[in-house]
This record gives C-alpha cells, sequence and structure tokens, in this order.
C-alpha cells in the first residue's frame, strides 16, 4: 500500500477580507512554494463561514468562535492600538486620557460589536460617536490616512504606516484589547496532512513577523 508523504491536493480557504489582502496573498504564495502539490481556492469574506456546510477545509476566523463542534488553533494574538494621521493631529490636537475621545473624530469598524471603545489598562470604556461607520478594516484605514478620524485596529493593520510617519500611536501608554485569529477546521480526527501543513505554516510566518516587529519597537526605544 502507497503511503501519503507529502500533502496534495485542493485546499480551500475562507479568510477575512483585511488579513487576506494584507498578509494571506504573499505567505499563501510562498507556501505554494514549500507544497507544490497543493492548489488552493481562497474566499474573502466578511461572513461567519460554516466550514462543513460550505466545503471549506480552513476558515481563519477574528475572535474565538461559539460552535463548541469545530476545532479552533490560535494562529496569533497582536496588540490593538488607536491611530491617526499626524494632520489629524495637527487640526484637532490628540486626546490625553481615553474620555477624551468622546469629544474626537472617531471611526468605527462595524466588526466592532458595540460602538464603545474598551481599555484594559485603565480599565474603562469609552462610548464613541462615529463621524464614519464601516465593515472593512483597510478602509477605515486608509480614511484615518486622510485625516477622516482616529482608528482602532490591530497593530498589523498600521504599524508599517507608523514607521514611514503616515500615522502615528494615539494614547499609546493605554493599553486596549488584543485581537486574536483562530484557524477553525471541523475535526481533528481526520485533520488531513495539507490542513495541518497550512496552519503550521501560517503560524511559524506570523510569529516571525511578530518577533521582527518586537526587535524593532525594541531597537526604537534604546
Amino acid at each position: 500500500m502507497h503511503l501519503q508523504s507529502e500533502p496534495i491536493g485542493l485546499l480551500r480557504i475562507s479568510s477575512p477580507i483585511e488579513f487576506g489582502q494584507l498578509f494571506l496573498g504573499a505567505a499563501v504564495g510562498e507556501f505554494m512554494r514549500c507544497y507544490p502539490a497543493i492548489q488552493v481556492d481562497i474566499e474573502l469574506t466578511t461572513r461567519l463561514v460554516d466550514p462543513v456546510e460550505e466545503g471549506f477545509d480552513v476558515v481563519i476566523h477574528r475572535g474565538r468562535p461559539q460552535d463548541s463542534s469545530l476545532v479552533a488553533r490560535s494562529m496569533v494574538s497582536t496588540p490593538c492600538r488607536l491611530y491617526a494621521s499626524p494632520d489629524y493631529v495637527a487640526r484637532h490636537g490628540a486626546p490625553r486620557t481615553p474620555a477624551d475621545l468622546s469629544a474626537h473624530r472617531c471611526i468605527h469598524t462595524s466588526v466592532e460589536p458595540l460602538r464603545k471603545w474598551q481599555f484594559l489598562d485603565p480599565d474603562t470604556s469609552v462610548s464613541i460617536t462615529p463621524v464614519l461607520t464601516v465593515n472593512n478594516i483597510t478602509f477605515a484605514r486608509e480614511a484615518a490616512l486622510q485625516g477622516a478620524g482616529i482608528i482602532n485596529v490591530p497593530e498589523f493593520i498600521a504599524e508599517p504606516l507608523v514607521e514611514e510617519g503616515q500615522l502615528v500611536r494615539i494614547l499609546e501608554d493605554c493599553r486596549l484589547p488584543t485581537a486574536e485569529l483562530y484557524a477553525l477546521y471541523p475535526s481533528r480526527r481526520f485533520q488531513s496532512m495539507k490542513v495541518k501543513a497550512f496552519i503550521d505554516f501560517m503560524i511559524a510566518r506570523l510569529e516571525q513577523q511578530m518577533q521582527a516587529r518586537a526587535l524593532e519597537d525594541d531597537g526604537l526605544a534604546r
């Protein structure tokens, strides 16, 4: 009997649009070079996908899902921060405390369940009246780049633009909750080689990026 020695076949993946645009495209290209016998079919979406009903091998999901029948493997946990453009700060000033946000122009992403921004340190929440609400984080980031307001997004969305001077951190000493990404699949018992290879590859690549980011931040702090 011939035993399969390498991952092979069609791999169907569902991913949030933002993660797909900013990370997954380049990562999948590298993954396919490592595993040339795998063909990849990706759907970028804002909706919650059922991998069993819709025939996906892996669903990348922001936050832990409620469906306990799915295996949820943590891919990455990244802090969220507030950002604005230098132009916005020049015109409107920067808030000094979380409470000051109620008087600022804030951009709300509808992936956030409430129009409140939660802080862990200090332990408080602030109600915002957004000037713009949108269901796409990269859209919100582009609006912030044009000076439309303050955004609350995961670091990987905005930090490259901070390095380029296009965005600045707001309330940098305040700590916000982390954004977590999970890889969901139907059953650990029947996990295929291609699914395991993909998830392992993505976790390793994300860890490399997080470590590189930490080294850059440490270098800037010295």
